[in-house]
């Protein structure tokens, strides 16, 4: 050894062995950071896994709630598009009669006779009014 290379330390450790620590706190920051990487993904897979069931909630709300309610309301359009003369309806505040006239968004509805057998009772109302429609029998 050198006289430059002999460093005597306070505990009277040489140069060598302060070396081989250094080494050694080296590799252990290393292994740290080595193993931060996995930490990473674990957190990233963390957070994947707390909002899954948030998707699943919405997933099955849309199954179980909003497509059914679409679903009826193509049905109900379909068959308001499909009323003619004739039909006999019920509307959604209960009035049941025969549609006699139709025109763009409104329906004249007989519901029955007034006194003799030629004046009718007549109720203009408007399409979307319309629950359930019975189709006339041709």
């Amino acid at each position: 050894m050198n006289i430059l290379e002999t460093v005597v330390f306070a505990e009277g450790e040489t140069a060598d062995t302060a070396a081989q620590q250094n080494t050694a706190a080296t590799t252990e920051q290393q292994a740290p950071a080595a193993q931060q990487q996995p930490q990473q993904g674990n957190t990233v897979m963390g957070m994947i896994m707390s909002f899954l069931p948030f998707v699943l909630i919405i997933v099955l709300l849309y199954f179980m709630m909003i497509r059914p309610q679409r679903k009826r309301e193509k049905e109900a359009k379909a068959m308001l598009n499909a009323l003619k003369v004739g039909d006999k309806i019920v509307t959604i505040g209960g009035i049941c009669g025969k549609v006699s006239k139709i025109k763009d968004e409104f329906v004249w509805i007989e519901t029955g006779n007034i006194g003799t057998q030629d004046e009718k009772s007549v109720i203009k109302m408007e399409r979307d009014s319309i629950r359930t429609v019975n189709p006339a029998k041709d």
